[in-house]
Order: C-alpha cells, then structure tokens, then sequence
C-alpha cells in the first residue's frame, strides 16, 4: 500500500471557514476514508493570513508570504493509504470541496523513506 498527501486548496480567502454544515460534510467524508481503513494522517489546516508564513530562500533571505499575486492558497492536507494514484484519485474526488466552495485538490504520492 502507498501514502498519497491530498493538499487542499482554496481559491477565496472568504471560503477559508466554512459553515457549520459544510464542515459537517467534510468530517463525513473523512470519517468514510477511515472506515475504510486507509486514513494515514489526519493533518491539519494550514492558516492563510500572510502573518502565520515566511518563505526561507536558499540564501537564508526571509521573505513574507502567502503573496498576494497568488491565485489560491493551500488550506490544509491530509495523508491517505491507496494502491495507486488512480485509487487516491478516486477518494479525492468525493471531497466536498469541489461543489462547497470550488477548491482543487493536488495529490501527491509520499516517498517513505523508512
């Protein structure tokens, strides 16, 4: 089995906190990714505001960040188990995301390095 990180993103500041509801239907599906055993990690919301990040660049230059000529920000993430891409893929799209707010989800697979 593969771990796969699912990285949330938003486009819209204002979308960041989603109603009481909304987030009732995003537990829900995450609760079905645990019931089927393949939750690795639950993660964590990211913050988005530009005082809860930096960017370390390879000369140790500390810049601000998120910039505000970025289209979308990453909200969060969370790490799955799945045997292939296609699989992860497939739980990523029953995310509510997509018909609540219109965010995108990026899965990328976890090189474990054990």
């Amino acid at each position: 089995m593969k771990e796969f990180m699912l990285i949330f993103r938003l486009k819209d500041i204002a979308d960041f906190k989603p109603s009481p509801e909304q987030m009732q239907e995003r537990m829900n599906w995450l609760a079905g990714i645990a019931a089927q055993n393949k939750l690795v990690d639950k993660g964590n919301t990211l913050l988005p505001f530009p005082e809860s990040a930096k960017t370390v660049k390879s000369d140790h230059v500390v810049t601000d960040g998120p910039y505000t000529e970025i289209k979308e920000f990453i909200s969060g993430y969370i790490v799955i188990s799945a045997e292939s891409i296609n699989e992860a893929v497939e739980l990523a799209k029953g995310n509510p995301i997509f018909h609540q707010v219109g965010g995108n989800i990026e899965v990328r697979e976890v090189l474990r390095r054990d």
